[in-house]
């Protein structure tokens, strides 16, 4: 490893940012400048040439993925690095978690050292009871989750005052109460608990560095400040132009809300490497105060725009599309689809599957999405835990596995477990003294004796049974890898898959697959790829429909992002029959936003403003007529001595092919194709070519 030559590699923005002393650094860091490069670069200067320890540094970030690439990076770099050295490195939640267990005293909270960690649909489930009990007044418990997140974040007492007068904040207290009876943390009390818990002659870490510090809340600024030592010096780096998480509570202020308290330096990284420069000035566009983005490349493409009719039809381009590029060369894994709701990318699955066009979705399915495996979770949890009411609850009144009880008669025999003995109940109660020393995952399933609880007469018992055993098999593997005896491995693990959502059907969306990426424009953040089509520019979806200009201008940030992640080629299209009734036909001014002189149009174009619904009772009148009217032609033919044969007529398609036509008016044309048989198409939006 030689630090000084990986400095040469820099540009001087970097190479700046990378030296620089201060006490405080904050590095304005422009889309695809290098960010990440800069930020390792500072770690490794740190350590090898001002000999900072590993251990002396805190590394924040917001993604497990950003954690998982840095500490990849580091330890390939370095053999001489231990895992142990970067247990400061990692999310927020996990930097949070690794210093209630091992170094901050839980127990002046009222926890227990091995207090398991709870996701946000979790507490949902322990609220939700404490409002039926307590006959608490809530409104809008649809989005109770939401409200919960917001109403935990409000620290300061004068601003605890629910806007729609109900008893918000009282939830609120007796969640808290509920939650350290049955020890357990959500992810904002874990960074709330370790910013209270954080003392004052608490060993300060010698740096703390940040990663995407713009994406961070008032929680999360708190628990730096606490964290920072009178000597701890902060370098911190991100970009205000892709704050897209706004509704979690990240603000447009962090950078200034820094600089200010700290006094800090600041750094900026202006340089683009990622895309030509066709796509950076179309992106400039969306930003608000329209600055330039500065590129290194060449102008490239244009910018493509295409009117699609519907997602079916879009679909079915797409794939012949992408067989063409792949078919020059291109690999598919840097192709990729953006949409706005995860719900648009059904279409193209069922297409892609069709045409044999390999592809990956950002959907992860963890163990929460699958019903036999989260009542398994909360089988475990409960048996290491048994405050933990509310999953013990689950587990004995759940109505697809266990003993299928009322929530009554669970609640009876957690709190009088002699009064109905209840057979699972005693297996999870003896786990802990009877299953300490176990080594295999069918030692666990068998002692739960799980073919009883899951359904053997059930179609789907095969699946259950190996969704279970492939989890079992997870966690053991994960507890021998860590080295931990059974239970204090069950339960970090089960800490792990409620923080990082353990990820059992599929592969996340970051592997190395030779795949076309499927995903939101959310998820698209920190990724790149040659080729990138954004669809379903129209007014519902991109934008959403927008009740303020606070969320104006995040859906224009968030369409900023999917832009810049396209190196060579970007592809945008709107529907002129969207699915979704709630979506506008035609494109949204995102469209129009782009200067006419960076885009290559590729719209199709109807004569006039058409009414769908009308045209379809149009046409389906003319085929009647067009039917009789046959059926009195044949006749006639029948009875003519000649005929005369007219010459065929051919058409190119780019899903179907050459086909020869077969009838055609002023309105529809239908064409015989070899392989697909006979189909029928609206002149307007069909895209035939005629030969």
């Amino acid at each position: 490893m030689q630090p000084i030559k990986e400095l040469e590699k820099l540009n001087d923005y970097q190479k700046a940012a990378v030296l620089d002393q201060s006490e405080v650094c904050i590095v304005n860091a422009q889309v695809g400048s290098g960010k990440t490069t800069v930020l390792i670069s500072k770690i490794m200067y740190l350590h090898h040439v001002k000999k900072i320890s590993y251990r002396d540094m805190i590394v924040l970030t917001f993604t497990n993925k950003a954690a998982n690439e840095i500490k990849e990076r580091l330890l390939s770099a370095d053999d001489g690095i231990s895992k142990e050295d970067l247990v400061g490195f990692g999310t927020f939640h996990q930097v949070a978690l690794h210093l209630l267990k091992d170094e901050l005293p839980v127990e002046k909270m009222g926890y227990k050292k091995d207090f398991l960690v709870i996701a946000p649909d979790e507490e949902l489930d322990i609220a939700l009871p404490i409002i039926r009990e307590k006959k608490l007044r809530i409104k809008f418990k649809n989005r109770l989750k939401k409200r919960l997140e917001q109403a935990i974040a409000i620290q300061d007492e004068a601003q605890k005052i629910s806007p729609y007068q109900d008893d918000i904040f009282a939830l609120i207290v007796l969640l808290t109460e509920e939650k350290k009876r049955q020890n357990k943390m959500s992810f904002a009390d874990l960074i709330q608990n370790a910013t209270a818990l954080l003392a004052d002659d608490q060993p300060a870490p010698r740096w703390i560095i940040i990663d995407e510090v713009q994406d961070s809340d008032q929680l999360q600024l708190a628990f730096i400040d606490r964290l920072k030592g009178t000597d701890t010096r902060l370098f911190a780096v991100g970009d205000p132009n892709q704050i897209i998480y706004s509704w979690r509570g990240s603000t447009l202020n962090v950078f200034a809300t820094l600089i200010q308290k700290y006094d800090a330096s600041e750094r900026t990284l202006p340089i683009n490497y990622r895309s030509s420069r066709s796509i950076l000035e179309a992106a400039r566009c969306f930003l608000k105060d329209g600055s330039d983005l500065t590129g290194i490349r060449e102008t490239g493409s244009k910018i493509v725009v295409k009117n699609q009719y519907n997602p079916f039809n879009e679909a079915c381009y797409l794939a012949d599309r992408i067989e063409a590029i792949h078919q020059q060369g291109i690999p598919y894994h840097e192709i990729a689809i953006f949409y706005r709701t995860q719900n648009q990318s059904r279409v193209f699955e069922d297409v892609f599957l069709k045409n044999n066009i390999p592809h990956e979705v950002s959907l992860k399915k963890t163990i929460r999405d699958i019903p036999v495996l989260n009542w398994l979770i909360k089988l475990l949890r409960f048996s290491i835990n048994h405050d933990d009411w509310s999953s013990g609850i689950d587990v004995l009144c759940n109505k697809e596995y266990g003993e299928k009880r009322t929530e009554k008669a669970a609640r009876k025999i957690l709190k009088e477990p002699a009064a109905d003995q209840s057979e699972l109940f005693a297996k999870m109660n003896g786990f802990v003294s009877h299953c300490s020393e176990v080594k295999k995952p069918e030692e666990i399933y068998h002692y739960f004796e799980l073919d009883r609880y899951i359904r053997p007469t059930a179609s789907t018992y095969g699946e259950d049974k190996a969704s279970i055993e492939r989890l079992l098999k997870l966690i053991i593997d994960y507890i021998e890898e860590k080295q931990m005896p059974l239970l204090e491995g069950l339960t970090d693990f089960v800490n792990s898959s409620a923080l990082y959502g353990i990820n059992i059907l599929k592969k996340d969306i970051d592997s190395h697959a030779d795949s076309v990426k499927l995903m939101t424009l959310h998820a698209s953040k920190g990724l790149e790829f040659l080729y990138v089509f954004i669809i379903g520019i129209n007014y519902g979806l991109i934008p959403l429909h927008m009740k303020s200009p606070e969320e104006e201008a995040e859906e224009r940030r968030l369409f900023f992002v999917g832009m810049t992640r396209a190196k060579d080629v970007l592809e945008l299209s709107f529907y002129t029959n969207p699915d979704d009734y709630r979506v506008i036909p035609g494109e949204s001014r995102y469209i129009n936003m782009i200067p006419p002189q960076l885009v290559a149009n590729q719209l199709a174009k109807p004569a006039a403003a058409v009414n769908l619904q009308e045209l379809k009772k149009q046409i389906q009148a003319a085929k009647v007529a067009e039917e009789k009217a046959q059926s009195a032609a044949e006749i006639e033919s029948a009875e003519s001595e000649t005929v005369i044969a007219e010459p065929e007529k051919r058409v190119r398609h780019q899903k179907y092919g050459i086909g020869i036509v077969i009838k055609e008016d002023e309105t529809m044309i239908e064409a015989d194709f070899e392989h697909y048989g006979s189909k029928e198409f609206i002149k307007a939006f069909s895209e035939l070519e005629y030969l």
